[in-house]
């Protein structure tokens, strides 16, 4: 099948960064594949063009193909996982008020220690606000798993909200939230705005927590294993480019071009590299599996 042949498969991936380093790069092309970007608005949106055919594969939230194949968002439609595009990358933030209160019970935020973390912010009591960017992700799981490996139940009166990843520093500064968990470089804004202080990298909960994957709908790829094994091969390499740290530079001016992640490439940098702003004083190298893309010895088929 030739590369021109290729052009009409589109892929649902605007703030994906191996797609979108990919594309832009030309790293997908020499694999056979010419990925076409579409930018969904949402992640319900991104889920229905997938299932309604509109998209022929979509960067998606590592937990949304098994929501929707039992049912949880509506109609059963079956996804698979064709591969899985990175590990961790999230953030817990505070708001400047909790932070305040958090160390007014002497706990120090270390960005490390998660049992602490997480019994200072239980011991807050109830009516905890917090902010997540889809009810069906990682990041809903993380906050459930915490407690739970604390041997804690979740605070009585826990109010969860779906907020955007674009509002959520406007959320946290404006008082409408006390915490939040989502991916990067969101929490860093908030830090850079002066919203919050960063608690802990979701990887100080979950090590090697699955949080995006390349879905398709139920038996494309085996109906058409060529291009689908193309296409893994493409993200693959793209992937491996990405976590190359002498792409860091050239992968934040990408990612931080019109229409892709709505931050500087400073931010983005930081954020590829490790260096995360804990607080508008302290910047602190967390661990080095945060944000891991899937790079192995060769790509592979996995199962969400």
């Amino acid at each position: 099948m030739s590369l021109a042949e290729l052009k009409p498969w589109l892929l649902a991936a605007g703030r994906c960064g191996p797609a979108s380093g990919g594309a832009r790069l030309g790293l997908c092309p020499g694999r056979g594949v010419d990925l076409r970007l579409i930018a969904a608005p949402s992640w319900s949106s991104l889920r229905d063009m997938l299932a309604l055919g509109q998209v022929v594969a979509a960067h998606m939230l590592a937990p949304v193909p098994i929501a929707t194949a039992v049912g949880l968002c509506g109609a059963a439609t079956r996804l698979e996982t064709l591969m899985v595009l990175n590990l961790n990358g999230n953030t817990i933030g505070v708001s400047r008020e909790l932070t305040a209160r958090m160390r007014a019970g002497s706990f120090g935020i270390d960005f490390v220690d998660a049992w602490a973390a997480g019994l200072a912010l239980l011991a807050e009591g109830s009516g905890l606000r917090i902010g997540l960017p889809f009810a069906f992700s990682m990041h809903r799981d993380l906050i459930h798993y915490w407690p739970e490996g604390l041997g804690q139940p979740l605070p009585e009166g826990l109010e969860i909200y779906t907020v955007p990843p674009p509002l959520m520093a406007k959320a946290l500064a404006a008082g409408g939230i006390d915490a939040i968990c989502v991916g990067k470089p969101r929490g860093s804004v908030g830090v850079e705005t002066g919203a919050g202080e960063l608690l802990l990298p979701g990887s100080a909960i979950w090590a090697a927590a699955p949080e995006k994957v390349l879905a398709t709908r139920a038996g494309w790829a085996e109906t058409k294993p060529e291009l689908a094994g193309r296409l893994i091969r493409a993200l693959w390499r793209a992937s491996r480019w990405l976590g190359q740290g002498a792409n860091h530079s050239v992968a934040a001016d990408v990612l931080s071009a019109p229409g892709r992640l709505a931050a500087g490439s400073e931010v983005i940098e930081r954020v590829l590299t490790g260096w995360l702003p804990a607080s508008s004083t302290r910047p602190i190298r967390c661990a080095e599996t945060f944000g891991e893309t899937k790079e192995t010895s060769g790509p592979h088929h996995r199962s969400g």
